[in-house]
């Protein structure tokens, strides 16, 4: 039985091709170019997807002598290679589509058929939107955050993409509509190649946005916030740890016996909810060698009861029998 995020990506695959299917055959009997670049967009959703389930399937495979740490980062790099690749060809025809229309104005045909298939099209769109949000929803109530800090921090990069790409495709909706009915009203198709550039310019917002966030994971590491400092706005984007996490990982080191201070901690994720963490803390000088060890021991194992996002836990002692 598929998990969560597989049968999100499932359900965003399924309503894409119905989506596609429908906004192409639209396209090619209205003329329409805001409807082209609305297909172009709804095939680069579907394409990514596909990406993204590549994504979701290699990376759950299980650990080997070549990959001690797993797979999990694959999921970053499909999921890069889907931002940077699927999203910007969509963009492109779109563009193209739109400046073509605005310097070659064309005729669009039978406004009714495009109006239909733009409804049904919205009702797909807002189905697999419904299973993103909502999943993101029930992350973001279980800890405390709100749906954008979710979809901003979250390590897996296939449920962030379904989000932001469902709520794109919302968007593009309205805003072919609403081009449609002001060439239906004006006479003038200016206003669909105006729609058509901006769905492009809004695919490439959306591409390096979910580029960026998938190349911080695949070579990203990031410094827990001291104690000391309050988190700025913008801290949730560059920290994928929770700051609940945060909070767990620094009061269980400190309030550990024998750990005297904590030096830096730093946090890289292997994969999806896969967090790796390193500390290097300050430990009693009065401790031996014997109680050293088994001090790391014990903040390795307990450290990963405190927050289930980790999973890997290698403690660098200063102090005591190492002094």
């Amino acid at each position: 039985m598929p998990d969560d995020s597989t049968r999100t990506v499932l359900v965003a695959v399924g309503a894409g091709v119905a989506v596609a299917l429908a906004k192409v055959g639209a396209a090619v009997f209205t003329g329409s170019s805001a409807m082209a670049a609305e297909a172009s967009h709804s095939l680069a959703d579907t394409a990514n997807d596909l990406f993204l389930f590549v994504a979701q399937r290699r990376s759950t495979r299980h650990p080997d002598g070549r990959h001690p740490l797993g797979y999990g980062r694959e999921a970053y790099f499909w999921a890069l290679i889907a931002a940077l690749g699927v999203f910007v060809a969509g963009a492109a025809f779109s563009l193209r589509e739109g400046i073509t229309e605005l310097i070659h104005p064309g005729v669009t045909s039978s406004f009714t058929v495009a109006y239909v298939v733009l409804a049904i099209s919205t009702v797909f769109d807002l189905v697999s939107f419904r299973q993103s949000a909502g999943q993101l929803i029930g992350r973001a109530r279980r800890y405390h955050r709100d749906l954008l800090d979710e979809a901003r921090g979250t390590s897996d990069p296939t449920l962030r993409a379904v989000f932001v790409e469902d709520a794109v495709s919302v968007s593009g909706d309205v805003i072919t509509l609403a081009a449609l009915a002001l060439n239906q009203l004006t006479g003038s198709s200016i206003p669909q190649g105006i729609a058509a550039v901006l769905i492009g310019l809004v695919l490439i917002r959306t591409s390096l946005r979910l580029g960026k966030r998938s190349h911080d994971f695949l070579v990203g590491a990031w410094l827990l916030t001291p104690a000391t400092s309050p988190r700025q706005d913008g801290d949730d984007f560059t920290q994928p740890l929770r700051p609940a996490d945060e909070d767990r990982i620094r009061a269980f080191l400190l309030d550990y016996p024998g750990v005297t201070a904590i030096r830096e901690v730093v946090v890289t994720f292997t994969g999806p909810g896969r967090a790796w963490v390193t500390a290097r803390i300050d430990i009693d000088d009065e401790l031996t060698g014997a109680e050293v060890k088994s001090l790391v021991r014990g903040i390795e194992s307990g450290m990963k009861r405190e927050s289930e996002a980790v999973y890997r836990v290698d403690i660098v002692p200063i102090g005591g029998a190492f002094t």
